[in-house]
């Protein structure tokens, strides 16, 4: 079936602005190649030479012969970031999250992809377990990394019951290939309590360190669990000295691979050192922050950040309001203690931070990007919150001023009266959020 793709938007600027693209126009090929997906697309559009033949809405065909640098993108983007259907995931785990959540959210919320692709444009982690012959060899012809890998266990047996799926331990097969190829590639362990924990976690990350440089970091993160488990696999919590104990095995892996490579390689989860009730390791143990998206490092670096910025920002008598913060309570103790620093800067401004708790997923959730829109308000509701709202960035669908649950932030605005604004994840976008709108400017 032959394949052309709808351009959706054509940046200021680009190469498609200055050769009168639009958006609704087709990509029919380039270099009279049809382009089956965003490898195809990525690859070809590289060349420093090439031949793009474009349908406009009338049906007439424009052909450009187009030179530029080779990395030069066109600037355009398509209706489908893919260009291409999205591929589910094929797995069952034990610990998927999608299957914890409740009835009757958006259907989006559901789809679980397993999409090499979405590794390559997104940093998603894939199981190789969707990943065809054909599916490597393209990552490899077109050296397309990093690749995200959710390895969860080196145990090939133990990654089938994990997974359930028969072919989920062969899959494994399929990093050797890339790391021989040289494709860079990044690793996630989900840990389950009882399963993949203790000396199965000891052994994955000793078979892992023989990837290195190919698999560049190894995150490990705790399992999430809501309250909607019912007839799912029976799974634990992590208690605080259960993440004391993955701690030390993780920094003594540490150790020897700073000794060995040079680099720290495997990094515990923000959400251990909090459930450990450690401090969270100084800022060069994260080899610049591989996995921050992980929510590897997430919070250091917003410390590091803030008190760099704050330090820097000068004393100002004339600012005086009140601030609430709203987070979960994963980075609430954080930023109480930024607030703190802040507070003796400018002692004026007061700040108070509220950690929201998740009634929605349930309390052992304690990230902020969970959070619903209606926790938020019932906990906020009737509360003093001063003259502004300040919530992160990541309670938000992406693009969109929309939370988990549907609810809107101009809905959450006129529900508490307040002016609410979101903030980026920066340190110095924080410290900016804080310092503005004062009542006395």
């Amino acid at each position: 079936m032959k394949k052309e793709h709808m351009i959706d938007k054509v940046e200021p600027d680009s190469i498609a602005e200055e050769l009168e693209l639009a958006p609704g126009d087709v990509l029919v090929s380039i270099n009279g190649r049809q382009i089956e997906d965003v490898f195809d697309y990525q690859y070809l559009v590289n060349d420093e030479e090439i031949t793009v033949l474009i349908r406009k809405p009338d049906g007439e065909e424009w052909e450009f012969d187009i030179e530029k640098d080779c990395d030069e993108d066109l600037g355009i983007t398509f209706e489908n970031g893919l260009m291409d259907d999205y591929k589910s995931c094929r797995n069952k785990c034990i610990f998927c999250f999608i299957d914890q959540m409740p009835q009757g959210m958006r259907d989006t919320l559901y789809f679980k992809d397993d999409d090499s692709r979405l590794s390559f444009l997104q940093g998603n982690y894939v199981t190789l377990t969707n990943m065809g012959e054909q599916d490597i060899e393209r990552i490899i012809r077109y050296h397309l990394e990093p690749i995200n890998i959710s390895v969860h266990t080196m145990n090939p047996a133990l990654r089938c019951k994990m997974l359930n799926n028969r072919f989920a331990g062969d899959a494994l097969e399929k990093m050797r290939i890339l790391r021989d190829a040289g494709v860079e590639m990044n690793g996630q362990i989900v840990l389950c309590k009882g399963i993949n924990d203790g000396a199965e976690l000891d052994e994955s990350i000793a078979k892992l360190t023989e990837y290195i440089p190919g698999m560049q970091s190894l995150s490990v993160v705790p399992v999430g669990l809501t309250k909607y488990r019912e007839g799912l696999f029976p799974l634990e919590p992590f208690m605080k000295e259960d993440a004391r104990e993955v701690l030390a095995m993780i920094h003594r892996w540490q150790q020897y691979c700073m000794e060995t490579y040079g680099f720290h390689f495997v990094h515990g989860g923000d959400e251990w050192y909090l459930l450990a009730d450690m401090e969270i390791p100084a800022e060069d143990t994260y080899d610049g922050y591989p996995q921050l998206e992980n929510g590897v490092g997430m919070m250091r670096l917003l410390e590091h950040e803030f008190m760099e910025a704050l330090e820097l920002e000068k004393a100002d008598p004339k600012k005086k309001h009140r601030i609430t913060i709203a987070t979960g309570e994963l980075a609430a103790l954080l930023l109480e203690k930024l607030c703190t620093a802040f507070q003796k800067k400018f002692p004026d401004i007061s700040v108070q931070v509220i950690p929201i708790r998740n009634d929605f997923f349930g309390e052992q959730i304690t990230v902020s990007g969970l959070l619903t829109g209606r926790d938020i308000l019932a906990q906020l509701k009737g509360r003093e919150l001063g003259d502004k709202l300040l919530l992160p960035c990541n309670l938000l669908r992406s693009g969109e001023e929309v939370f988990l649950d549907d609810m809107t932030l101009s809905e959450l605005k006129n529900a508490l009266q307040v002016q609410t604004d979101i903030v980026k994840s920066s340190g110095q976008d924080l410290l900016s959020a804080l310092l503005s709108g004062s009542v006395a400017e």
